[in-house]
């Protein structure tokens, strides 16, 4: 067929924060560095949209920083205790115990892929 014009296509525009962010306050971005989430569909280079207002719960993939390393994990319970647990066999669970410094920074709420 033949060009149409843009314009005479488009409905209306959209602001893509109110479809992604809930809470503006409380939501932040973070990059993606390794490969530990890949079965999650978190791949390096990907941009996670953080939220530290969401109560990080069993299941939830967290932004943590464990003994001053940030890292992004799958908050989990293995034999009643808990860790932080990649999505990628090549790498081990970390076992969060009482000697651990544990921040959670947020839980991720979308991941944006931007290549």
């Amino acid at each position: 067929g033949y060009p149409t014009i843009v314009e005479d296509h488009i409905e209306e525009m959209i602001d893509m924060n109110s479809y992604l962010i809930k809470n503006p306050k409380t939501t932040f971005c973070v990059k993606v560095s390794g490969l530990s989430m890949i079965e999650a569909g978190i791949y390096e280079g990907d941009i996670l949209l953080v939220d530290s207002s969401i109560q990080p719960i069993k299941g939830k993939i967290v932004v943590a920083a464990i003994d001053n390393m940030l890292t992004v994990k799958r908050l989990d319970m293995i034999n009643s205790k808990p860790y932080l647990v990649p999505e990628n066999p090549e790498f081990e669970p970390i076992e969060i115990t009482k000697e651990s410094e544990v921040k959670i920074w947020g839980v991720v709420t979308n991941v944006l892929r931007c290549r």
